[in-house]
Parts: C-alpha cells; sequence; structure tokens
C-alpha cells in the first residue's frame, strides 16, 4: 500500500504535476484546492483532466480553520505538501491583507491540525523571494535574512518560521522548499515566460520592466518535481531548508532572446521603469540539497525554453 497525501493547491502549475508524479509512484492524493480567480479557474480543471477519475478532490480555501481541520481528521493523510498560496511579488503590494491571511493563516491551520490529528510530515513551498536584496551571491539557506521586499516574500519567510515552531514543538518533521522561478509546462499564465511566449506567437508587444538587466534563476519543472519528491522523503532531521533552483542566472534580455530563438519570432518591446519589490537577481546555492536530497537540476534555460514553447505549440 502506497502512502496518502494531501496536496493543497494541487490543481495548480506544480501542484498538478507532482500530484501526477506522486500518482504514478503508487500513492494515494487529496487536493484541497479553492480554484480562485486569480487567473481563470477552468485552467486549473484543464491540469486535472487527465488525472480527475485518480484523486480526491476538495474544492475550498484553506483559511477556513473548520474545513481544513476536517480535511486532515477524515483524511488520515500520511503527509501534507502544502503548495496552496497566494503568488506572486507585484500583486502582493495591492492586497497585502490577502497575502498575509492566506500564506500565514491558511499555513498555520494546516500545521494545527496536522499537529491535533497526527499527521507527522509536512512539506512546505516556500520561495527565493525570502532573499530579498541578498547582496551575496548565490543565496544559500545559511544567509541571513535581513529584508524582505515584498508583502508576499514577507508571508513566505513567516511560514518558514511557523513550520520550524511546529518542528521544533511538535515533533512534525518540516522540509520548507525555496523554489526559483518555476516554469516550464501548465505554467501559470500571468508569468513572465508565458505571457512573453504568447506574445511573442501573436505578434503582440511584451513590457520589459527596466533595463533588462535583472536576472533570475529559472528552474525547469520537472526539476522542481524531484527536488519536492526527494525532501518529502527526507528523514534525517526534524527540519530542514533546501534550495531548490536551477543553479544558474539568466538576464530578462536573454530570456527575450530565448523565446524569439524558440518561435522564430522577433519581440516587440514596450519598455517600462522597474517595478517595487522586484529583487535585482535571484540565484541558488544548491550545494545543500545535492548533499542531502541528491538534487542535481538537470535542464538549462535554453532546453527548457524549447519545451515549452514547443508545449504551447501543441495546446494552441
Amino acid at each position: 500500500m502506497g502512502k496518502h497525501y494531501l496536496i493543497t493547491g494541487g490543481a495548480g502549475f506544480i501542484g498538478s504535476h507532482l500530484t501526477q508524479r506522486i500518482l504514478n509512484e503508487g500513492h494515494q492524493v487529496t487536493i484541497l484546492d479553492d480554484f480562485n480567480d486569480y487567473y481563470h479557474p477552468e485552467i486549473k480543471h484543464q491540469n486535472l483532466a487527465k488525472i480527475r477519475a485518480q484523486i480526491h478532490l476538495i474544492i475550498g480555501d484553506i483559511r477556513n480553520e473548520t474545513l481544513v481541520d476536517q480535511t486532515i481528521r477524515e483524511g488520515k493523510f500520511d503527509q501534507v505538501i502544502h503548495l496552496a498560496a497566494r503568488a506572486g511579488v507585484r500583486p502582493s503590494i495591492s492586497d497585502p491583507k490577502l497575502y498575509y491571511t492566506t500564506n500565514i493563516d491558511g499555513t498555520f491551520n494546516l500545521l494545527d491540525a496536522c499537529h491535533r490529528h497526527g499527521v507527522g510530515r509536512f512539506t512546505f513551498a516556500s520561495s527565493s523571494s525570502v532573499y530579498g536584496v541578498n547582496q551575496k551571491v548565490p543565496f544559500a539557506e545559511a544567509d541571513a535574512l535581513e529584508r524582505t521586499i515584498s508583502p508576499y516574500a514577507a508571508t513566505k519567510l513567516a511560514g518558514e518560521q511557523v513550520c520550524s515552531n511546529y518542528a521544533y514543538l511538535f515533533g512534525i518533521n518540516c522540509q520548507c522548499l525555496r523554489f526559483f522561478t518555476v516554469y516550464g509546462p501548465r505554467q501559470r499564465p500571468d508569468l513572465a515566460i508565458a505571457k512573453f511566449t504568447k506574445h511573442i506567437i501573436a505578434g503582440k508587444p511584451i513590457q520589459q520592466y527596466g533595463d533588462g538587466s535583472t536576472a533570475r534563476d529559472y528552474t525547469f519543472i520537472d526539476d522542481i518535481i524531484n527536488g519536492v519528491v526527494a525532501a518529502a522523503n527526507y528523514e534525517k532531521s526534524s527540519f530542514e531548508i533546501f534550495n531548490l533552483g536551477g543553479s544558474a542566472t539568466t538576464t530578462l534580455t536573454e530570456l527575450i532572446k530565448m523565446i524569439e530563438a524558440s518561435t522564430g519570432k522577433s519581440a516587440i518591446i514596450e519598455y517600462l521603469p522597474e517595478q517595487p519589490g522586484d529583487v535585482p537577481r535571484t540565484y541558488a546555492d544548491v550545494t545543500k540539497s545535492k548533499a542531502l536530497l541528491g538534487y542535481e537540476p538537470m535542464t538549462p534555460i535554453a532546453e527548457g525554453i524549447k519545451k515549452y514553447v514547443k508545449w504551447v505549440d501543441e495546446h494552441s
């Protein structure tokens, strides 16, 4: 018999890929997802179309303490993998309360229910945003985090601390995973690679914030899923933080050129000022993840962009 996992946010981009992987390994999956309108809910239903009959789906909000308690009490889960969150730096500046209540209160609700009902393993999706304007590169898990610069980043760092509390006080085995700019098939439509690809193919202008020198550590979805699964199975300590990144940086200008090369079309660029809350660069030091998890990013950004553009062509 396999394990029974609760995956929050399991209908989303990363969640649907993770659910497929865990099902393929012979486990049982319950998904808790609220199908909110951050982007069209139908996209999430499409993400689950091929596996809908294999999962138990609960449509609900992690801010609902009663629902969360009932779900975990009745589910008898071996492990919770908590991906559900309000995502994105810029929207968090517009509506910070939504981010604080969802990402902090929701995480607390889940951990507290795990404590009450004997779920001993909890994997939390954090973000590279917690590093803020970190001057040291690449970013390592042991770096002092002195200044986040967006509500989204603050909520993810707070979520890590709530996990630390429950690991220390109640013995829940917690792994916090700092994702670095995940992309690939089924990517959220609001993310840069998805927007740029769609607009370049259609011959529409793309919006470039800043001079193109901002750099990101882009991580292909398959590499992220390998890291999540390895972390979820990690048992050598009760609390760990792991970077999951591609361990390379790509500037915005370089990214646009890669998408142009993969689509065979030139970008029409609308130049705009840099946005508040955007960090100048992200860059993952994955030494710890390699050593403890066997994590190894395998997909260079140019190859990943080609795979993503191919998927877009097949689904357009």
